[in-house]
């Protein structure tokens, strides 16, 4: 089976799109999102939708940390209900995170909002663990960067003896950490479009980077493909319109701040 493993979309349709498209042409057998669908982005219904039509073909969706902070806006769905047709209106002295959840919010219908809140935490296909940050209490959203938090991960999904691999987004980087004959993990640093042999007699653990939002320094979309059959992990970037992902969020009257990100891809 081929996995196609997507995350940190936030929001970005185009990106979204480009990788699926490109997942497809790989012979990507089943699809995975691991979180962060919305934020950031303009286009977050047309995303959810997306994500929703590969859900109900029997794909995995997951429900990331961006996801959690729409529950903070239900309260304030009154105070915000005008905003359905006015982009610009943000929350004063918020912080951008805070301002774009709400206004992200405001273009979810209900349904939509309902499906992402209902969205469960963590899955597994076959001998894969799936989540979106750290595998160890993953409603805490912590972060996998380094050996040690991917110890920590890698562990806790681990203490099902049937996990060989652990695959999680939320750092928007990609990266890969395996068990030698230590105890201790080791990193290895991926090339894109480059298969990586992951034989299942060690354990695994990668982040895949993110679909919607790179903060590397390249602009291209990233996603992972793993092959189970031949054990075989692959990372991709994919070039992507991102000029006109950017010029969607200055339509939509979101902070510049996220245009410009996309633009420098930082």
């Amino acid at each position: 089976m081929k996995l196609a493993l997507l995350s940190d979309v936030h929001g970005n349709l185009h990106a979204l799109d480009a990788c699926i498209a490109h997942a497809k042409a790989q012979g990507a057998d089943k699809f995975a999102l691991l979180g962060d669908l919305v934020g950031y982005g303009a286009s977050p219904a047309q995303v959810v939708d997306r994500c929703q039509q590969l859900y109900f073909s029997g794909n995995v969706v997951l429900r990331g940390n961006h996801e959690e902070m729409l529950k903070a806006h239900q309260l304030a769905d009154a105070d915000y209900s005008h905003a359905e047709n006015n982009s610009k209106v943000f929350l004063r002295n918020a912080s951008l995170g805070t301002q774009t959840a709400a206004w992200t919010y405001a273009q979810l219908t209900p349904a939509q909002r309902y499906w992402l809140e209902t969205l469960p935490l963590t899955a597994q296909e076959q001998n894969v663990w799936m989540v979106h940050a750290s595998a160890d209490s993953p409603e805490q959203w912590r972060y996998v960067e380094d050996e040690r938090t991917a110890r920590i991960s890698l562990e806790a999904a681990c203490s099902n003896p049937h996990v060989r691999y652990v695959f999680g987004g939320h750092v928007h980087h990609q990266s890969l950490y395996y068990r030698g004959t230590g105890r201790q993990l080791m990193s290895f640093k991926p090339t894109a479009g480059v298969a990586i042999p992951t034989p299942s007699h060690r354990r695994w653990l990668a982040t895949i980077g993110s679909v919607g939002q790179p903060r590397d320094g390249d602009t291209r979309a990233m996603y992972a493909l793993f092959d189970s059959t031949a054990e075989k992990l692959t990372f991709h970037r994919i070039a992507y319109d991102h000029m006109a992902a950017a010029q969607s969020i200055r339509k939509a009257g979101l902070p510049e701040f996220f245009a410009h990100r996309l633009e420098m891809g930082r």
